[in-house]
């Protein structure tokens, strides 16, 4: 579907936002009125006589817009119209793009006769258009990056697996400007990465680690991001239950939210250079899988004790940060991953946790969501949690001894792995809950939801 931004267009449909206050003085009121329609928040009705479609907003907010939207361009795919159009303003561009955009995606990879769309063009219409195609162009770069996102999250583990996710960002590195260095296991073992590679063994897939590199001339900071790609996550010999591991092909999630920010940041031409490393595995059961029990020495020497084999992110993570600090002095690092279940406990299905140790970072990131349309919480690091990762026999746990705080202990456990110098730089993104839904809300399918791509790109047009 083509969107563009215009003066002035007939197109076959019209959609009109509306609130309570506007409503009751509305034209349309009697027809809208005889057809149930309230003007409540994410409601529509069709006027199919005067080519309109009246979409309820509680508000003017970006969120309620963006919400709106997305019911909208959904119930229009249904129709046989071949335009609509909606008219926007500076305040509205960006979310009714995101609603058009990611309300209205779909995967249909894998199906057979996938419907067809009718809807071939939604103009945007302004009264001034040199004024908004900044925010245009910059809302459909972000956009389209987080269905980018979404899109390899979605795909089946057949055919993402560590060395096709690795083809992924070579593609992208070559689309984009971007480089991209690819470490295969016998790097791996070059670099002690004992941990990572111990988590990937039992794998037909050899692990890979991959770093990509946006480079502008002259940035003005250094940002690492780190992401979790377990492109399938069977348990490992702590095998999860059969119903937890259908949907497992999002454990890749971090890593392909890391791919998708520098996607949108290469083609919003930030001065930014980033760095972005990923570590691809695949947690598998075999003759020679890692098993609880097993100590394992990850790359900076830190002895790890395996209580549970599903407890697998993390020790890919403790591999990978140490690797991305080594190689790169960044002004701040970020790591992404579907780390627990737990985090969905303590902040719900919708939000993302937050931890770390500096809390100018965090009110930073509070405000990016708030732009950003994403949902942010932190959970707070505390010494007690920190104890229940003791192990009598090595240096750290890999899971907690009690159940309780699980998403904390988890970042707690990263932290191990970051140096000193960078404990104020990093934050944990646990987008375990954000990243993949089984039901539709505000502009997310079903399916992957590229969590992280839009906060993340709100952050980084306005760091200084």
């Amino acid at each position: 579907m083509n969107i563009d931004l215009v003066t002035d267009i007939v197109a076959d449909i019209t959609v009109e936002f509306i609130n309570k206050e506007d409503y009751s003085t509305d034209t349309n009121k009697e027809l809208l009125d005889l057809a149930g329609f309230d003007a409540e928040q994410d409601t529509i009705c069709f006027l199919h006589e005067k080519r309109k479609l009246f979409c309820g907003i509680q508000t003017k907010d970006s969120d309620d817009i963006r919400s709106a939207m997305s019911i909208a361009i959904k119930a229009l795919k249904s129709t046989k119209y071949l335009s609509a159009s909606v008219n926007v303003d500076k305040e509205s561009i960006s979310a009714i793009i995101e609603g058009i955009v990611l309300g209205g995606y779909e995967f249909t990879t894998y199906k057979s006769t996938p419907k067809v769309q009718t809807l071939e063009d939604f103009y945007l219409t302004c009264k001034d258009i040199s004024s908004l195609q900044e925010p245009f162009a910059q809302a459909l770069i972000v956009a389209e990056a987080t269905c980018f996102t979404r899109d390899i999250v979605n795909m089946a583990p057949q055919e993402i697996y560590p060395q096709t996710l690795a083809e992924i960002a070579q593609k992208l590195a070559e689309d984009n400007e971007l480089t991209c260095k690819v470490l295969d296991e016998k790097a791996l073992k070059k670099e002690n990465m004992n941990a990572m590679l111990a988590v990937g063994r039992a794998s037909v897939h050899e692990s890979k680690l991959i770093h990509l590199t946006y480079k502008p001339k002259n940035p003005k900071k250094i940002i690492t991001l780190v992401g979790k790609g377990l492109t399938y996550d069977s348990g490992g010999l702590s095998l999860k239950a059969a119903t937890s591991m259908v949907s497992m092909k999002m454990d890749k999630a971090g890593a392909c939210a890391v791919l998708g920010i520098i996607k949108a940041a290469s083609e919003l031409k930030l001065d930014i250079e980033i760095h972005g490393f990923i570590g691809a595995v695949e947690n598998m059961v075999g003759g020679n899988a890692y098993k609880p029990d097993d100590v394992l020495v990850s790359r900076n020497g830190t002895t790890i004790e395996v209580r549970n084999t599903d407890a697998e992110g993390r020790l890919v993570l403790a591999d990978v940060l140490d690797y991305a600090q080594e190689k790169v002095e960044a002004d701040y690092i970020f790591d992404f991953a579907t780390l627990t279940g737990a985090c969905m406990v303590a902040l719900g299905q919708y939000t993302t946790g937050l931890m770390g140790h500096s809390q100018p970072l965090f009110h930073k990131f509070y405000d990016a969501a708030y732009h950003s349309g994403e949902l942010v919480g932190s959970l707070p690091f505390n010494k007690h949690l920190k104890k229940l990762l003791k192990s009598e026999i090595a240096d750290i746990s890999n899971t907690s001894s009690k159940p309780y705080g699980g998403a904390i202990t988890a970042g707690l456990f990263l932290d191990k792995f970051i140096k000193d110098e960078n404990k104020e730089k990093w934050l944990h993104f646990d987008i375990a809950g954000s990243a993949y839904s089984e039901s539709v809300w505000d502009c997310n399918p079903y399916g992957a939801t590229g969590a992280g791509v839009r906060l993340m790109s709100s952050f980084l047009s306005e760091i200084n």
